[in-house]
């Protein structure tokens, strides 16, 4: 699994921009001030990308998180904890300030500020305690380092923008794990081509869902073509709109939509597939405006060269007439 620390902002106008490993927050009249976060041991940054760990119902452990100063003044970070969870994008991110955590946010205790020198670094210490009563599987949070810096909208009004750099932490609570996956709410939609000689396109949306208690990372494949679709935690969904199928206009046609998983921590882990083949129908429309052209023009010329015939045949008639009645009077 990609290694990816997570940045995000909390504005009323606008957020601030920031690296995936770092941030820059710039104060109306200060001097920008830039700053990592990462996971750490008591002695220093130990090169994790987040923390991932096992705990006991009741069990307590400490880590540490380093909070590195890249500006060029003294800066008081906030610290704090909340739940975590994959963003639509597959992204991975915490909930914003003011947002209550109710899972394993609620577990970490961690001092409520830090203040590192310029070109320093601060290790901070905190704890995660599973409480007695916490269920087995993936229990997702995070922890991270805040600056708070204000501004003016073009109205005049002052607004304040919340910068946050920090990293996942994912505590496996021990007990049986229970992968799953659920598919729901296939959908498919067939729009025939306006040229004769090229297939029409099914688009096709599901929802995919993690009933399961671990972390799982999926995809959907389908007509063979297999595409990775990111992480779910436990309880999360997520919408998925598939690249569209080429599909011949052949009237009802059927397609497998087959999703799979995987446990990232423990991939020996069996997840069984689900699989929804859905039927569309694929009328070929301009093919049989296209034959009934065909077949109005053939029976439209039959009927001319009828009519022509039939023309042909009176005048024939009229001239044979002619021709008796002209003997007659000559003998």
């Amino acid at each position: 699994m990609k290694a990816r620390a997570f940045v995000t902002a909390v504005a009323l106008a606008a957020a601030v921009a920031a690296s995936s490993a770092s941030a820059e927050a710039v104060a109306a009249a200060d001097a920008p001030v830039t700053w990592s976060v990462a996971p750490a041991s008591a002695d220093g940054p130990d090169g994790r990308s987040w923390v991932e760990l096992e705990l006991d119902p009741g069990q307590s452990v400490t880590e540490h998180l380093a909070v590195r100063n890249l500006g060029e003044s003294a800066a008081t970070f906030a610290l704090s904890a909340a739940d975590g969870y994959f963003t639509a994008t597959g992204r991975f991110s915490m909930l914003q300030s003011g947002q209550e955590s109710v899972d394993a946010g609620t577990w970490i205790a961690i001092d409520e500020a830090v203040t590192v020198e310029p070109g320093g670094i601060a290790i901070v210490p905190f704890t995660i305690t599973a409480p007695d009563n916490a269920t087995p599987g993936h229990h997702a949070a995070g922890v991270a380092a805040a600056i708070t810096t204000s501004g003016t909208t073009e109205d005049g009004a002052t607004v304040g923008v919340e910068s946050r750099v920090g990293f996942r932490v994912i505590t496996q609570v021990t007990g049986e794990l229970a992968p799953a996956m659920a598919l729901s709410a296939v959908t498919a939609e067939y729009t025939p081509s306006w040229n004769l000689f090229t297939p029409g396109e099914v688009s096709i949306q599901y929802t995919a869902a993690n009933v399961g208690n671990t972390q799982l990372s999926f995809g959907e494949t389908v007509n063979g073509t297999t595409t990775p679709r990111g992480d779910l935690f436990p309880g999360e969904q997520r919408d998925i709109v598939v690249e569209s199928v080429s599909t011949w206009p052949l009237g009802l046609v059927s397609i497998d939509v087959r999703v799979d998983g995987v446990v990232p921590s423990d991939e020996s882990l069996e997840v069984a597939a689900v699989t929804q083949t859905i039927v569309v129908w694929a009328v070929p429309w301009l093919h049989l405006a296209v034959l009934a052209m065909l077949a109005i023009a053939v029976i439209a010329s039959i009927l001319a060269r009828r009519r022509s015939a039939a023309r042909i045949e009176l005048l024939l008639e009229q001239a044979r007439a002619e021709g008796r009645q002209q003997a007659g009077v000559t003998g």
